[in-house]
């Protein structure tokens, strides 16, 4: 072919081939917004905010909003999520190109990007912590996996009565559903084996028959369990997922992609999925919002409530609050009409409700003299027995284990540990001149080595106190001994205390030599440090050791457990003795036949600004477990108010008594509080240099425990959190740039207060 032959040949046979870059080896932009905002995977608080990346040509088809990216970020290669692609940069300089788009799945969509970045400034924390806890890691396989074309046939409505007939409101919150609107209530639910997943499920399917979607937040595994069977049977098969830690992460992200492809409508799991992508949100619930597994481990420790709150109030969805008790949060949304009550009628209440009988009272105590002694008393006993004739009984103990607190028999003192630290780091002399050296005339062992002295020719023992001055002297520092074989520092001229342990001691089992809690070894030759003696007493009664003495009080009756060692979903309707501690009673078909819940005290003296409204959930969710009108005792004074509400069912006005206190007193939520707790050093210095709004309190620092960690507390109206936020978190973020090596953790209304 000549060259005048090329001018025949069509124009694409002569054009060079298309490339990403141009003849300089710049990246050619892509056509159409070539520029991308990318959140960068960066904890710095600081550099909380998009950065503009530049889309090359090749990825403009793939790089859409929502997709995984790897871009370089400080000199090396990141994880990001592209936000958003932009026409045009603020930046005025050349953009660095995106490296790769991981995957063209778009898993961040634009409204838990928006949720993301709102619960990071109510948390004071960073949008990169939060997309960590909304979105989880890819799995390529489950990623592949090509979705089903046709989704799942709805089940037939249920037949029969519906669980909200029973509250007056409750007919009418379904029907808003069913509409479309947008609901707001705080539900009370009723007592007795019925349950509460049957009316949740009722409620997601209001939601779904709406044309909408609905996402519904449970504590831990065994009410995920509860909720899935009832969801299964009011949806119909396949209809929602079921969202949990221990699935996996092939499994988990299989189900999580369910969602995000608009496969199913429907969400039930723990914490992490208050973040599901529910595409055309309706309903957004949580059942027992007072219970601490709702609160997130991980910066910025949100609140599964507070986020379901802020998903509701952006979206325009409905927000559903249940439980047994009530929080006093929950009583802060109906005092502020943000939310409307849902209670049943109090003769409703009555025919459900078990039958409460304090073991505190003066009469019973003085028709047994022994009980005021006894843990059990015959009260209790006769409540079992009689139970035990007709089905299972429950038996909650506040405290896991054997016999987890110990005391002297004699004088009652705290049995600490009186063993040496596992390992005790000892100050060891400066390193010495070679003019040092030559004038001693000995050489320097390496530290660690073992010295050529006494001690090592008799096979390596541990050098004593003589062996270390020997060696020591004439060299600089020499003043510094050696442990002694207690591991404790023996300075030489000083009062230097001998280290213990001094951690609480503890039983495993009925022939165990007490333990250590702290550093887990065995004390045997315990003796009293105060009057010598060798005997222990125990101070609190575990779970385990309740369940050994009951299983020898009632020999021919099978004793199950369920706790941390293993958590018992349901348990059948035949005579057993059921022993478990808070949160983690099983639910027996048809309902117990009575209950006894021991220690009130133990969960009354707590120092937490939550005990009492703590005590009564954990005991109304027990005693919603009982047949209607089963005996339940309960272990306390009848005075008190945690009693009383639990006699009476009666959890809204305990509820707005602890709301009033904690206005007085100006405890959240009546305020919104903040903590900071870190090294003394770097707290007060955050306080010095932290900008407050305008009537902020600050109370602190105090010491926190024996480890020289201080804590703060920030105290401002509800109107000025914002603002505190906001503050606290451009304090961070100015500390981190300086490189500052002590960190200040910032924790936004925290459970643990006191």
């Amino acid at each position: 072919m000549t060259d005048s032959d090329d001018a025949l040949l069509p124009l694409d046979a002569v054009r060079p081939p298309a490339s990403s870059k141009d003849s300089k080896g710049a990246p050619v932009p892509a056509p159409d917004r070539p520029v991308a905002r990318v959140a960068v995977d960066s904890p710095l608080p600081h550099l909380d905010r998009p950065f503009d990346y530049l889309v090359p040509a090749a990825m403009h088809e793939t790089a859409e909003p929502g997709v995984r990216v790897r871009v370089r970020f400080a000199g090396k290669l990141v994880d990001g999520f592209l936000l958003e692609r932009a026409a045009e940069s603020e930046h005025d300089g050349r953009l660095m190109p995106l490296e790769r788009v991981v995957s063209p799945e778009r898993v961040l969509t634009p409204e838990i990007a928006g949720l993301a970045r709102a619960v990071a400034d109510r948390y004071a924390g960073t949008l990169t912590d939060v997309l960590r806890l909304a979105v989880p890691p890819r799995h390529a396989k489950a990623e592949s996996e090509v979705p089903p074309e046709q989704e799942p046939p709805a089940a037939e409505p249920p037949t029969g009565d519906s669980a909200w007939d029973a509250y007056p409101t409750g007919p009418s919150f379904l029907d808003a559903l069913r509409d479309g609107r947008a609901p707001r209530a705080v539900w009370s639910a009723l007592p007795g084996a019925r349950g509460w997943a049957g009316a949740m499920a009722e409620a997601v399917r209001a939601a779904l028959d709406g044309g909408k979607g609905a996402v519904a937040v449970v504590p831990d595994g065994k009410d995920v369990a509860l909720a899935d069977g009832e969801f299964e049977r009011v949806l119909g098969p396949d209809r929602h997922v079921a969202l949990t830690a221990d699935l996996g992460p092939a499994e988990r992200y299989r189900r999580w992609l369910k969602v995000l492809r608009g496969q199913v409508r429907a969400v039930v799991g723990t914490r992490a999925a208050m973040f599901a992508p529910v595409s055309d949100l309706g309903l957004v619930a949580i059942w027992d919002d007072g219970d601490d597994l709702h609160a997130e481990r991980l910066a910025p420790y949100p609140h599964a409530r507070e986020v379901l709150g802020l998903r509701a109030h952006r979206t325009g969805a409905a927000m559903l609050i249940g439980g047994y008790a009530r929080t006093a949060e929950a009583t802060q949304l109906v005092a502020g009409r943000w939310a409307r009550p849902i209670v049943a009628a109090r003769t409703t209440i009555r025919s459900l409700a078990p039958r409460v009988r304090p073991a505190g009272e003066d009469a019973e105590l003085a028709k047994d003299q022994a009980a005021r002694q006894a843990r059990l008393p015959s009260i209790a006993w006769r409540a079992l027995r009689q139970g035990l004739e007709s089905g299972p009984v429950l038996v909650q103990v506040p405290r896991r284990g054997y016999l987890p607190a110990l005391a002297c028999r004699h004088c009652r003192a705290p049995a600490r540990c009186t063993l040496p630290p596992t390992r005790t780091a000892v100050p060891f002399p400066d390193p010495p001149t070679a003019a040092a050296v030559r004038s001693a005339g000995t050489a320097i062992p390496l530290l660690g080595a073992p010295s050529a002295g006494p001690s090592a020719a008799s096979g390596g023992a541990t050098m004593g106190r003589a062996g270390a001055a020997a060696s020591t002297e004439g060299l600089p520092g020499a003043g510094i001994a050696a442990p002694d074989a207690m591991g404790a520092p023996a300075a030489q001229g000083s009062d230097w205390p001998r280290a213990l342990c001094h951690g609480p001691l503890a039983l495993r089992g009925g022939h165990a030599a007490p333990y250590c809690r702290w550093c887990g070894r065995v004390d045997a030759d315990w003796r009293c440090p105060s009057c010598g003696s060798p005997r222990l007493r125990a101070v609190v009664t575990g779970a385990r050791r309740t369940a050994e003495e009951l299983g020898r009080a009632f020999p021919s009756v099978q004793v199950r457990t369920s706790g941390r060692d293993g958590v018992l979903a349901t348990v059948p309707d035949t005579r057993a003795l059921v022993v478990a501690t808070p949160g983690a009673e099983p639910v027996a078909r048809g309902g117990y036949a009575a209950a006894v819940l021991l220690d009130g005290w133990a969960l009354l003296g707590r120092a937490d600004l939550r005990a009492a409204e703590e005590t009564v959930r954990r005991w109304m969710n027990a005693a919603a477990l009982l047949r209607p009108a089963a005996e339940l005792v309960v272990l306390g004074d009848a005075a008190l108010p945690a009693v009383q509400a639990l006699l009476r069912w009666d959890p809204v006005t305990h509820a707005e008594r602890e709301l009033g206190d904690r206005a007085e007193l100006g405890f959240p939520p009546a305020v919104r509080m903040a903590t900071l707790t870190g090294a003394a050093s770097a707290v007060r210095q955050m306080l010095e240099e932290v900008r407050l709004p305008s009537g902020a309190q600050v109370l602190g620092p105090v010491p926190v425990d024996e480890s020289g960690l201080e804590r703060a507390m920030i105290r401002v109206r509800r109107s000025g959190g914002a603002a505190l936020a906001a503050a606290l978190k451009g304090a961070s973020g100015v500390r981190a740039a300086r490189k500052t090596p002590d960190v200040v953790k910032v924790s936004v209304d925290p459970l643990d207060l006191i």
